[in-house]
């Protein structure tokens, strides 16, 4: 019952706390516009909370890692993020750009704990035979999240202001504070481990061996610089974890070069770019329903294998976006939930079952650090070229899908 009920806890407090990041970035947006009256302020803003989570990212990880109550680390970051929401509000229109973008970038440092901060605390909430199943439900928040977030922040921007809907994402964050606050004890040495398979206890022993240089005895702990090269070391050295790390982050690029495309793709397909909003609304539900289904039979197909199949699935959804014709169109929409949800599902898996127990919050924060910044390239990159041309944008975010899905097997076939 007791697990049962930190399960449920743990899936309250992401569904939470990702609903509010999701609510955020267009909330800011809303909100620079609203004050600023300029596209560019706004822009400016959500490029500023985002570009500083590659920064973030492991160094939060690193201090969770070294934390004996991560729990309560965690539970700081985000009363850290939410007040960072709060500031940025408070600032617009009465502190310079320049300001209020610094204080964006401050916030966003915290942002990956809202994600990968916070799944790295699974295996400490349900038993390891358990795992395959809540990784699933944990991944479901994602989709959930993707949802609702960004509804609810248009909601409430209609109803209430651009103000409304900072302050609620801000709200939402605050309200996965007791989950946080009460996650168990970090490094407490989860019994359930010492089942691992051979396998698994040969290849942490190896990594072990890599990374003999950043351990110290215990009365001289590593200091955080040797933690942060310790992280970056199990990322790459680790052949299951850096060929899943780099399929996916190559695949998130494309992504990002996907929903830049959406409002002309509505525009295109529907007569207003209003309608991409809609096409974004349908992957995310696709996404949710292909998450559960993985939750009810989680040991279906291999996460490995997910991986780079999910990528091709996005490549075909992409070229059929590419027509421009309105059923392919949401047909596109749909396939790209299925590729897109279980990916991530299957990422969390394998971070889950490569990573070192005294690196694991480390390796989640700078994977999720990596997928935004690859997330931030392909808007960049998309925004000029779709403008030029819509479907070779498309085509395009296509190929870098296909690139997405041989980097798996070029990655596999070489050597660590």
């Amino acid at each position: 019952m007791k697990r049962r009920y930190a399960m449920g806890s743990f899936l309250a407090g992401a569904a939470a706390a990702r609903a509010g990041d999701e609510m955020s970035g267009p909330a800011l947006l809303l909100a620079g516009y609203a004050v600023g009256g300029s596209a560019t302020e706004a822009s400016a803003l959500l490029a500023g909370i985002t570009v500083s989570a590659a920064v973030g990212g492991p160094l939060l990880g690193a201090l969770l890692d070294r934390s004996p109550r991560p729990g309560r680390l965690l539970a700081r970051a985000l009363a850290l993020y939410g007040t960072g929401l709060v500031l940025i509000l408070l600032s617009l229109g009465r502190l310079p750009l320049e300001l209020t973008v610094l204080i964006a970038v401050f916030t966003g440092l915290l942002g990956p704990a809202l994600s990968g901060g916070w799944t790295a605390q699974l295996p400490r909430v349900v038993p390891r035979e358990r795992m395959p199943r809540a990784n699933a439900l944990d991944a479901m928040t994602f989709s959930l999240a993707s949802l609702v977030g960004p509804a609810l922040a248009g909601a409430l921007a209609h109803l209430l202001g651009a103000p409304a809907a900072v302050v609620a994402s801000a709200a939402l964050i605050a309200f996965a504070l007791p989950a946080a606050w009460s996650l168990p004890m970090g490094r407490g040495g989860d019994r359930d481990r010492e089942r691992a398979s051979d396998r698994d206890t040969d290849r942490d022993l190896d990594l072990d061996r890599d990374l003999d240089r950043d351990k110290a005895p215990p009365t001289a702990p590593a200091t955080l610089t040797a933690d942060l090269a310790a992280g970056i070391r199990a990322i790459t050295r680790t052949r299951p974890l850096a060929r899943a790390t780099l399929a996916s982050v190559v695949s998130c690029t494309g992504l990002g070069m996907l929903i830049t495309c959406t409002p002309l793709l509505g525009e295109r397909a529907f007569g207003s770019a209003a309608e991409g909003t809609l096409l974004l609304t349908c992957t995310a539900v696709s996404a949710l329903a292909a998450n559960a289904v993985l939750a009810r039979r989680p040991r279906t197909i291999a996460p490995d294998t997910i991986i780079w199949s999910s990528a091709l699935l996005l490549a075909v959804a992409l070229v059929l976006s590419a027509t421009g014709h309105p059923v392919l169109v949401v047909a596109a929409a749909l396939t790209a939930g299925v590729g897109e949800g279980p990916q991530l599902a299957a990422l969390l898996a394998i971070r889950h079952r490569e990573s070192p127990e005294r690196l694991r919050s480390q390796v989640f924060t700078t994977g999720a650090s990596l997928k935004i910044t690859g997330f931030a390239l392909g808007a960049a990159v998309a925004g000029p070229l779709a403008t030029y041309s819509l479907p070779t944008a498309l085509l395009t975010a296509a190929g870098v899908q296909l690139v997405a899905a041989l980097s798996f097997h070029v990655f596999r076939a070489g050597s660590c």
